[in-house]
């Protein structure tokens, strides 16, 4: 995710990140403005319409699509940023309850239980780097302190990696029960933060798993070509070859807000725009390393 001063007006115009689309649009929109010019040419210089030709009803047509693809494009990037900005909720809420399991299993392990600590110092911040890896898709590799923990079994990577470490804690605080370390009562008060990890991981697989249907997807890329298409035909006669930047300016707003819903529709991957998971784990492992310490 890029850090970035929301002040700094004159840095976020002039300065083109990997991220910004007119780097990524730059070959089609000069494939947009050549065919802008040749229509140009063809409609003034060589059949040379005139401005009552009937070619130029297709202004009409421009401002009745005009309103349908602005709706559609409100649409589209608000539930693009909707589904962004839960993901974002999902992960706030993974590292408020990592923290809290940590300030409970830290008021309730003895302070000379070393074993059971370094245990809970370990898994909580395990489980958010499996959910990272988990959601991006990419073989699981647990980052474990230097010393070896028995305790701790290799996972197996063809399965549900977070499933197996939410497991593995519930395994761990009751045998804790029973051993008498923690009471029932203890047990039951971080139950809820237990099954909290699991609530995120669902909620998180539920954005990863259902995009965006397709036909809707495709439906508003065509929509967008057949704008862009169509734009010059009757606006030439008017505007000329002035006509040609125009064209190209409205083909960068269109398609670049269709690449934005695209990006950000999917928060977990690792786009420059996609949530900084890397760094929200980084920060849990800090957290229960300074609670458990």
């Amino acid at each position: 995710m890029i850090n970035y001063n929301t002040k700094a007006w004159l840095h976020s115009i002039f300065v083109f990140k990997k991220a910004d689309t007119l780097r990524q649009l730059f070959p089609m929109i000069l494939i947009v403005s050549a065919y802008t010019t040749c229509i140009v040419y063809i409609e003034n210089d060589w059949l040379k319409l005139s401005e009552n030709s009937p070619i130029k009803n297709f202004t009409i047509l421009q401002t009745l699509l005009s309103f349908v693809i602005s709706m559609l494009l409100v649409f589209r990037t608000n539930t693009a940023y909707d589904r962004w900005w839960e993901g974002r909720k999902l992960w706030g809420s993974l590292v408020n309850n990592s923290r809290n399991l940590a300030i409970k299993m830290n008021a309730m392990l003895p302070q000379n239980d070393i074993k059971n600590r370094t245990f809970f110092r370990t898994i909580i911040p395990m489980f958010a780097t499996a959910l990272q890896q988990h959601l991006q898709s990419e073989t699981t590799r647990l980052e474990l302190d230097s010393e070896p923990h028995p305790e701790i079994p290799d996972f197996d990577h063809t399965k549900h990696v977070p499933n197996q470490v939410a497991a593995l804690m519930a395994t761990k605080l009751n045998i804790l029960y029973k051993e008498k370390v923690i009471s029932g009562d203890q047990l039951i008060a971080v139950n809820n933060e237990l099954q909290s990890f699991l609530d995120t991981c669902g909620a998180c697989e539920r954005i990863k798993n259902t995009p965006i249907p397709y036909s809707y997807s495709v439906f508003i890329k065509k929509f967008i070509f057949l704008y862009i298409a169509t734009l010059p035909l009757g606006l030439s006669l008017s505007l000329h070859y002035l006509l040609v930047p125009i064209v190209a300016l409205v083909f960068y707003v269109l398609a670049s807000l269709e690449m934005i819903a695209e990006e950000i529709e999917d928060p977990f991957g690792n786009d420059d725009n996609d949530l900084p998971m890397k760094k929200m784990t980084a920060n849990i492992r800090k957290n229960v390393n300074d609670i458990l310490r």
